[in-house]
């Protein structure tokens, strides 16, 4: 995983390359400590931090906790944004789960990295202590966006006081079930995607969100973007996966035609890039042998259709 430790002595340097080594990272130091698989920071803390905040999916301080809370403060996003922060002590004791423990899973590696050097885990998050499952953490779990975070605080503090609870897990539109409804979106679905070269991004984004109303989806549902390979390099389209955060696939021409199946055809399409159709043969590429939902909706100078992946 894309896992950072950082030291500021000789022994935390030897056990920051100790975790880094074990979950495929990389371990970095003051140069006087560097070496030996260990990287210099070459920057102060506060910039080496930075960069590492915006890429990595987790960062482990061999330090005190005070060094990490400082270090870190200046680039907090939300806990829907930042990476898992995790501290140990240069000695190895305890493992210290200190930020976005559940949709960043620094719980989950904390026990991995405790077990893993011989340390006490300490995790301190209500719910974990308590034996309750998260909706968070659950959401991570198996593969799900949280639509509305701040309900999942509420609804955590409704568990914890025994309470029953609303939480709806569907990738289909409707209305609330509940007085209180934590709206849990599996990442099932692929759309794809057609549209004129040179399309305004502006204008395929919002497309789309009409396109996902219209057809009864949460687009946050959405895993994946798909089209047709000399789409590749089209902003719009790249810049719809990016919004979302999400991959963009393309295929070759042949690779679609090869589908088998009835596909909406558009004789322009095919005299265009080699395939009579593009949104419909690209969800269903992407869908891994999945179904199609909605078939080829049309607006001016773009397409979209839907794909759900099949369950496994």
């Amino acid at each position: 995983m894309n896992l950072c430790a950082a030291a500021f002595s000789e022994r935390g340097a030897k056990l920051a390359r100790r975790i880094a080594l074990a979950f495929g990272g990389s371990a970095w130091a003051p140069e006087k400590y560097a070496g030996g698989g260990v990287l210099p920071f070459g920057v102060s803390l506060g910039e080496w931090t930075k960069e590492r905040f915006a890429e990595a999916e987790a960062l482990v301080f061999v330090s005190s906790c005070g060094i990490a809370v400082r270090a870190v403060a200046p680039y907090l996003k939300g806990k829907d944004k930042d990476p898992a922060v995790i501290v140990a002590d240069e000695r190895g004791l305890s493992v210290i789960s200190l930020l976005s423990g559940h949709i960043g899973g620094a719980n989950e590696l904390t026990l991995r990295i405790a077990e893993a050097i011989g340390a006490r885990p300490v995790i301190t998050t209500a719910t974990d202590v308590n034996g309750i499952t998260p909706p968070d953490s659950w959401a991570v779990k198996n593969n799900c966006a949280i639509e509305n975070l701040p309900a999942a605080k509420r609804v955590a503090a409704e568990l914890l006081s025994g309470h029953a609870v609303g939480v709806a897990v569907t990738d289909e539109l409707q209305p609330a079930p509940y007085p209180v409804t934590l709206w849990l979106r599996p990442k099932n679905l692929i759309v794809g995607v057609g549209c004129k070269r040179g399309t305004e991004p502006e204008l395929l984004r919002g497309c789309f969100l009409d396109f996902m109303k219209q057809s009864g989806y949460s687009p946050l549902s959405v895993a994946s973007v798909a089209s047709v390979e000399q789409k590749k390099d089209e902003a719009a389209v790249a810049g719809l996966a990016e919004f979302y955060e999400i991959p963009f696939e393309t295929f070759s021409a042949e690779t679609l035609m090869a589908l088998p199946g009835e596909f909406t055809p558009s004789p322009a399409a095919l005299a265009a890039v080699g395939t009579d159709n593009v949104c419909e043969r690209a969800a269903l590429a992407a869908s891994r042998g999945g179904y199609m939902v909605r078939l080829k909706t049309k607006y001016p100078g773009i397409t979209f259709a839907l794909a759900r992946k099949r369950s496994l």
